[in-house]
């Protein structure tokens, strides 16, 4: 009887964090700022209370749980009504470089090591930190990047390359093997035509495990059998 009553909290409380999720929205999970933390290792706390910890009764759980959700939904729409609020909860985007000048005293406010500024450029394809104009820890604290003038990719409006073609959003026309029906409609192409697609490559159906018309308009297909002799198989 335990059990069972054990398995129908854990399910009401995954349930109940699925709906909250929804209520809160994917910004919230997404930017992770001051309060949305706060509110997410909080709800996760009595959550788990209510998953497994039978001392506390469910009605009790619950008020908190709930109270809890409305504070952290009023929060955020208290944040998007006001600008001060929002940085009163939030936070601001912090200077870490400026004109290419380290700002020491704002890394040690935000208690930032040279190592760690040093990752997150690599993790933005600059290895050397002489080519950073500008760097600013975002309120979700991921770091954007200004490189210097002459270490900014060169675009095809520089080389006064043609830049009129147009590009589009991915159409998935297959994924896992099946065909996503819904994309085939919202996007008016038949079966007919992915069929005949899949026959001028020389393949079939059955065979195929993903396939997507890319952004420059060309059909791409994922075959099961990759046909490569070894694969590279490494962790």
């Amino acid at each position: 009887m335990e059990l069972w009553e054990t398995m129908l909290r854990s399910i009401s409380a995954f349930t109940l964090m699925m709906l909250i999720a929804r209520i809160l929205g994917k910004s919230t999970i997404a930017q992770m700022t001051y309060h949305d933390f706060v509110a997410v290792i909080t709800l996760g706390a009595i959550t788990a209370n209510l998953a497994f910890n039978n001392t506390i009764s469910i009605k009790i759980l619950l008020t908190s749980l709930l109270t809890f959700t409305g504070i952290s939904y009023l929060l955020m729409f208290f944040s998007m009504k006001n600008r001060k609020l929002r940085n009163w909860f939030s936070g601001k985007p912090t200077v870490l470089i400026q004109e290419g000048k380290i700002l020491e005293s704002n890394m040690r406010k935000l208690k930032i090591t040279l190592d760690t500024l040093n990752q997150e450029l690599r993790g933005k394809n600059i290895f050397n930190i002489q080519d950073v104009q500008y760097a600013v820890l975002e309120l979700n604290g991921s770091i954007s990047v200004l490189p210097k003038p002459d270490r900014m990719p060169v675009t095809r409006k520089d080389l006064h390359l043609d830049v009129r073609s147009k590009q589009t959003f991915p159409i998935e026309l297959v994924m896992d093997g099946n065909i996503v029906e819904a994309n085939l409609k919202q996007n008016d192409i038949t079966t007919e035509w992915l069929h005949s697609q899949i026959k001028k490559k020389g393949l079939s159906i059955e065979n195929i495990n993903y396939a997507v018309i890319s952004s420059d308009g060309n059909v791409y297909f994922d075959e099961y059998e990759d046909q490569i002799e070894h694969p590279i198989d490494k962790e």
